[in-house]
Parts: structure tokens; sequence; C-alpha cells
């Protein structure tokens, strides 16, 4: 059995945040602890996360709820992370939610493969209701195209080596491809483990949205010493996106 922990990172999230901590609370195999780290929101959010307190604790599970400025999401993830004792790290954002069994599949999965990081299928919502599965998959060149960070879970002892860029838009893509790039043992799990609510900067639709998400794609794989032909497939990850999103 290993010990998990899950971080959610806030703000202004008092819509969504009750839905994201219950999918941790009524998970079938418990985490280790549940952190929740708030960027000082201006709403009910904090007040609502610490009305769990108490079923978490009945639990035996770990909870904290802390809220203080940050500089921006990425900065929170890491205050998460240092503080996080687990030895399997996830991030599920306050505005997504896991499916019931997603830390049994996790667990079990560790247990069989022992990885350093693992991704697994998710859900995509859409805010009309429609849901698209985005399958995650390694393809033989290194590619972000089918990793789904909000599936992701790394080893602590692997966090304790790269943190998130808090300067780069795209700084999960840039956490996955700093894990790829060095060799470490990564795994898919083929089932939906993860909701992701479709919306926010990454879904901008205007023509400068889609030139500024290639640019920084192409970045993130030219920081960690890939070749410039990668400027090909983050031309084709942004069509794809499109198509996926515009047209179903």
């Amino acid at each position: 059995m290993s010990n998990i922990s899950i971080i959610t990172v806030s703000y202004n999230s008092e819509k969504t945040i009750s839905r994201t901590i219950e999918s941790v609370y009524n998970q079938t195999y418990q985490p280790y602890e549940y952190i929740i780290v708030d960027g000082l929101s201006q709403d009910s959010t904090v007040e609502i996360a610490k009305r769990y307190e108490q079923k978490f604790k009945e639990k035996g599970i770990i909870y904290k709820v802390i809220s203080e400025k940050d500089n921006g999401l990425y900065d929170a993830m890491n205050k998460g992370i240092a503080i996080a004792d687990g030895e399997l790290v996830g991030m599920i954002n306050s505005d997504d939610w896991y499916e019931l069994d997603a830390l049994k599949e996790v667990n079990e999965a560790y247990a069989n493969k022992c990885f350093d990081m693992s991704f697994a299928n998710l859900n995509l919502v859409k805010q009309n209701g429609i849901v698209i599965l985005k399958k995650a998959q390694i393809r033989k060149f290194k590619t972000t195209r089918d990793w789904n960070h909000p599936t992701m879970f790394v080893r602590k002892e692997i966090y304790n080596r790269f943190q998130y860029d808090n300067n780069n838009l795209y700084a999960d893509y840039d956490m996955f491809l700093k894990i790829a790039g060095n060799g470490y043992k990564i795994i898919t799990i083929d089932k939906a483990l993860a909701n992701f609510s479709v919306g926010g900067v990454s879904n901008e639709k205007s023509f400068a949205g889609v030139v500024k998400r290639i640019k920084l794609r192409y970045r993130n794989y030219r920081n960690n010493g890939f070749s410039r032909l990668y400027i090909f497939e983050s031309v084709f990850m942004e069509l794809e996106y499109i198509f996926a999103f515009e047209y179903k």
C-alpha cells in the first residue's frame, strides 16, 4: 500500500471546491493526506474547505487548508509539494474532480509496476456538458500530446529534484518533459481517473491565442533539449486541440 498525498490549489473557487473535495473524500482507496493551498480567496472558498476538517479527521486522513498570498498557480503547487509527506503526489485543481476509484487504480499500478510517474485517461468536460475522453498514451517519441496533468501522480522523491517554473505559463508541460527527458519510469493507466473542466487561458480561441500556445509549447520542448523539429509537433497539437473543442 502506498501513501498518497493530494494537493488542490484554489482561488475564489466557492462554486466548485466542494465537488473537488468530495471527490477526494469519497475515494475507495483513501489518501494519506489532502492539502488545499489557497491564494487568499476573496469569496467563501476557505470557509467551505474548512467545513470538511472533521470529516477527514474521522477517516484518519491528514487534512490541511492553507490560505496565504502566492505568486500564482505553480508557486502554490510548489508550496503544497514542499509540505507533502506521501510517497506519491497527485494534483487536482479546484474546478476538477476525481473518479471514485482513481486512487485505488493508482495504488494498484504502483504496487505492480513501481513507477516514477503515472498518468491516465481524462474526461474533458465542456461548458455545454459534452464529455470528450482524452486517452493517455506513451509514444515512441517524447511528447506531451497524450499526457493529462489532472491524472498525474509522481513520486515525491522526483518532485524534490524538480519544481514547477512559476514564470512558465505551461509549467505543467515543462514538468512532464523534465521527468520524461531524464529517463524516469513513466506508465499510463487505461482508465479515466479524473474530470477536467474546459476553460481558462489555454482555451483562448483567437488567432493570437493559437499562436501563443504554439510558441509556449515549442519553447518548453526546446528548453528541455528537444529538436527544432518539435515545432511541427507543437502545431499539430494545436490543430488537434482546435478540432476536439470546436467541432465536437
